[in-house]
């Protein structure tokens, strides 16, 4: 248990380690006329990554889930992979990432790193999936599994349509 909640405090660290990132860019961004978009769902998404980071060692703590090697193992790969997803797509991005909704009017779509592919519209968004079904997995936390996964297609639904909402707004300026 102690191992997961390792992995559990270092997966935290790295959402802070994009939340410095996030906050650079969010002042690159407003600097060149920055247009953030969907407040309304950003404490809510907050919310939810915080609780995936609490609720996922509490279940294992409380409900006494075991590791099972034949799940435990390749969910930690699906951690790990995720998170190369994610750093690709901040690099890619690079000062245009944020963990917001911020659109500079004028600039063109990002078409480098995961963002080449067109079937791919959101790459960041299948690391979040990704993560957040193993993350918990990796030690059999199920219901933190597929609480977070529910909540977080709903919260999807309404972030993708705001981004590209606001992309689209932005291509028109």
């Amino acid at each position: 248990m102690i191992w997961y909640l390792v992995l559990v405090v270092l997966v935290g660290l790295e959402r802070v380690a994009e939340l410095v990132v996030a906050r650079r860019n969010a002042a690159w961004s407003m600097a060149r006329g920055g247009v953030v978009s969907g407040q309304g769902h950003y404490p809510w998404m907050v919310a939810l990554h915080t609780g995936l980071l609490v609720c996922a060692p509490l279940e294992v703590a409380l409900a006494d889930r075991p590791f099972l090697p034949a799940l435990g193992w390749p969910m930690l790969a699906l951690v790990v992979a995720a998170q190369g997803l994610r750093w690709w797509c901040i690099a890619s991005l690079g000062p245009r990432w944020n963990t917001q909704v911020i659109v500079v009017p004028g600039l063109p779509l990002v078409t480098r790193g995961p963002y080449r592919f067109g079937w791919l519209r959101h790459p960041n968004y299948v690391a979040v999936a990704v993560e957040g079904l193993a993350l918990p997995l990796v030690h059999t936390a199920w219901v933190t599994a597929l609480a977070f996964t529910v909540l977080n297609a709903v919260l999807m639904v309404v972030r993708i349509r705001c981004e590209n909402a606001a992309l689209a707004s932005a291509s028109e300026r």
